[in-house]
């Protein structure tokens, strides 16, 4: 069984400090990612949706012409565990990887995701 435990302000602050761009708003640990337009956008939501689905925990998604927001909490605390936490550092890990530099893969030649 899964610990639900909420976590406290101390460790949700400690939590943040490992999460940039994260923030907690209304109860819920949410960030925005910019993207270059539409196409990125959808395939960012997939991103983010096959991730949580992989995780079996289920953020809520809202979708913008160039934009992505996610909000993470664990319904049934209403409220953030370390559930979301660790969602919202795997979401990171990969929305936001690009090849290094000197890697044969090249990289989006535009703004990517951010």
């Amino acid at each position: 069984m899964p610990d639900d435990t909420l976590l406290t302000d101390a460790e949700l602050t400690l939590s943040l400090s490992t999460l940039p761009g994260w923030e907690v708003r209304d109860g819920w640990l949410r960030r925005t990612y910019k993207t270059p337009g539409w196409p990125h956008t959808l395939m960012l939501a997939n991103t983010i949706a096959y991730i949580a689905e992989a995780a079996y925990h289920h953020p809520d998604v809202s979708l913008g012409y160039a934009q992505v927001t996610v909000k993470l909490q664990t319904h049934r605390v209403k409220g953030i565990t370390t559930h979301d936490t660790a969602l919202a550092k795997r979401i990171d890990e990969v929305v936001l990887w690009k090849p290094e530099s000197g890697s044969p893969l090249e990289g989006f030649p535009k703004n990517w995701v951010h």
